[in-house]
């Protein structure tokens, strides 16, 4: 049985946006709701931790909204190529770390959100979060047989 592949965009965007949200949550010994409202800030700035559960709701639909787009370059970029079609899991893997440096250094400046500030020892679990991101990007959209 085929699934259309924007479905399989969607919801493995959904899904890898929402795992992402738990993971930062994990990482920074944070509640899901503080980390939503840092998403919020790109759009709302510092203001967006005093907005409350509507702050938390617009951070689940950028999350949700920008994880869906790039499952959706994802699969722009992987169909391309037949090797990375082939190698589903290397290609997901290595997608996390692309993913985690474009969102670092293009689009959180482009926002009102404050740049994070990365050491050593936080961006490994940071690193590891973006590459299971891409891996359940790469396990929800590939290609079946």
């Amino acid at each position: 049985m085929a699934t259309h592949p924007a479905l399989k965009i969607i919801v493995g965007g959904l899904v890898a946006g929402l795992v992402d949200v738990g993971a930062a949550a994990l990482i920074n010994w944070v509640d899901p709701t503080v980390i939503l409202r840092a998403i919020a800030t790109g759009v709302l700035g510092k203001a967006a931790f005093r907005g409350g559960w509507q702050a938390a709701l617009l951070g689940l639909g950028l999350q949700c909204a920008m994880s869906i787009v790039i499952a959706g370059l994802y699969v722009g970029v992987v169909s391309r190529s037949k090797w990375l079609r082939q190698h589903w899991i290397l290609a997901g893997l290595v997608a996390g770390p692309v993913i985690f440096t474009v969102m670092e250094f293009v689009v959180v400046p482009l926002s009102r959100a404050a740049k994070a500030h990365f050491t050593p020892v936080t961006i490994v679990p940071n690193l590891a979060a973006m590459m299971l991101f891409g891996l359940i990007i790469a396990f929800f959209t590939r290609r079946r047989r």
